[in-house]
């Protein structure tokens, strides 16, 4: 039986043209843990029934290469039932839904994926979903969204359409989206799904390993992106290195010592331990080893 890998442990979220053959071709080449072929603004109306009928072909292709499956329908109330009827055949394991503003586009989101795993025999509950965030409206009852559906593992946030809801002037930087990036990923942890950060929509290297760096300052483990070449950086940026591994590995073991001789905390290089740290430290091993298992299984 196929191992999906677990939405905590997926770092980069890689949206592709949903009509490009070549684009879907190449995608397990770019390394993303999940490839989302991308339904509604990269794929033209136009050239939506083709990206449709591309689904059953590319789907396996990046099953077999490990690759998480997901695909990004229309608003439910467009074309995005025409799309869930023919992309569903492939079983994706992960729809994800734009704009979504409130819990109850989840919830029939929910049904319809339903009604279409039973039509189409694939496993009841096996396909998940991934709420869009991108108005001003759904960023503030986000929580209230990831708990409309048992599906939900995790919840993404989008850049472009959040900025102009907000009236926004873009920059490299961010500084625009840092309020909500900070207040996303609280009500994703508060609400217990993954939160994927925003995608960086330049093209310059040194600005997505910032971008990145930052997002994972303050407790993103995974991130969008609408960049081929960027999935690989993302991956490296949100994985623990071998530097914090070491120190990992000494904070808990100088901890435990200290604990062992009833101290409450322990100094290491001039910061004191206690029991958080210690608890960081543990869960950025944990990290390590569960994303070292799930190389080996690519």
């Amino acid at each position: 039986m196929r191992q999906i890998r677990p939405a905590r442990v997926c770092r980069s979220w890689l949206f592709l043209e949903g009509a490009n053959a070549a684009a879907l071709e190449r995608g397990p080449r770019t390394g993303a843990d999940v490839l989302i072929q991308e339904l509604e603004d990269f794929t033209p109306a136009a050239l939506r029934a083709t990206a449709r009928a591309l689904a059953a072909e590319v789907y396996p292709a990046w099953r077999q290469a490990g690759a998480v499956v997901a695909v990004r329908v229309n608003p439910l109330d467009g074309e995005g039932m025409d799309d869930l009827a023919a992309v569903m055949r492939g079983g994706p394991d992960i729809v994800a839904l734009p704009k979504v503003a409130e819990p109850a586009q989840i919830v029939e989101l929910d049904a319809a994926v339903t009604r279409f795993e039973r039509e189409y025999r694939i496993a009841e509950g096996s396909t998940a979903l991934l709420p869009n965030i991108e108005f001003a409206r759904g960023l503030t009852v986000t929580q209230a969204i990831a708990g409309a559906s048992r599906r939900t593992t995790a919840c993404l946030l989008a850049a472009e359409d959040l900025a102009a809801d907000l009236g926004a002037e873009r920059g490299r930087d961010g500084i625009e989206l840092a309020y909500c990036r900070q207040r996303f990923l609280v009500e994703c942890i508060a609400a217990g799904v993954v939160a994927v950060d925003c995608p960086y929509t330049w093209s310059d290297r040194g600005g997505l390993e910032s971008d990145t760096r930052w997002a994972r300052r303050l407790g993103y483990r995974a991130k969008s992106a609408v960049d081929p070449e960027h999935a690989a950086l993302i991956n490296h940026d949100l994985s623990p290195g071998a530097g914090e591994v070491a120190r990992a590995r000494a904070i808990v073991a100088a901890f435990d010592a200290a604990r062992g001789q009833g101290e409450a905390r322990v100094e290491i290089d001039g910061a004191l331990v206690e029991m958080p740290t210690y608890s960081n430290a543990k869960r950025l091993l944990a990290r390590a080893e569960e994303l070292q298992h799930w190389a080996g299984c690519g």
